[in-house]
């Protein structure tokens, strides 16, 4: 298994100000936005990234941490087996990534997911 990208995501009620402060202060650029995300990325090196959010797309909650996998199957078919709950179900999300949420064991929401295509 590969971790390709882990995000963190910073819920929000409003997205304009908070990447107004990153933006301001940081140098990060906007390189995703979907009206309820804005991905947040430095020209310096495009790993840097930082997503405020004020939903977690489909109906689901921010999650803490957004981690990218080379195979997402591979990870629930895993998280599955090792007996741990399924807060939101494999789903295709129309903005083109292949996704699931657990907690961990601090409680913390993880969004494990792939990208399509």
């Amino acid at each position: 298994m590969t971790v390709k990208r882990i995000v963190s995501n910073i819920a929000a009620s409003s997205l304009e100000e908070v990447s107004t402060f990153y933006s301001e202060l940081f140098g990060l650029r906007a390189v995703m936005d979907h009206g309820w995300i804005v991905t947040m990325a430095s020209d310096e090196l495009s790993l840097t990234q930082l997503s405020i959010a004020t939903a977690g797309g489909s109906g689901t909650a921010v999650p803490d941490l957004s981690i990218e996998v080379e195979d997402v199957d591979a990870v629930y078919r895993r998280a599955k087996a090792l007996g741990h709950t399924i807060e939101y179900e494999l789903t295709d999300e129309p903005w083109g990534v292949r996704r699931f949420y657990l907690f961990d064991p601090t409680g913390k929401l993880l969004n494990v997911l792939s990208h399509l295509g």
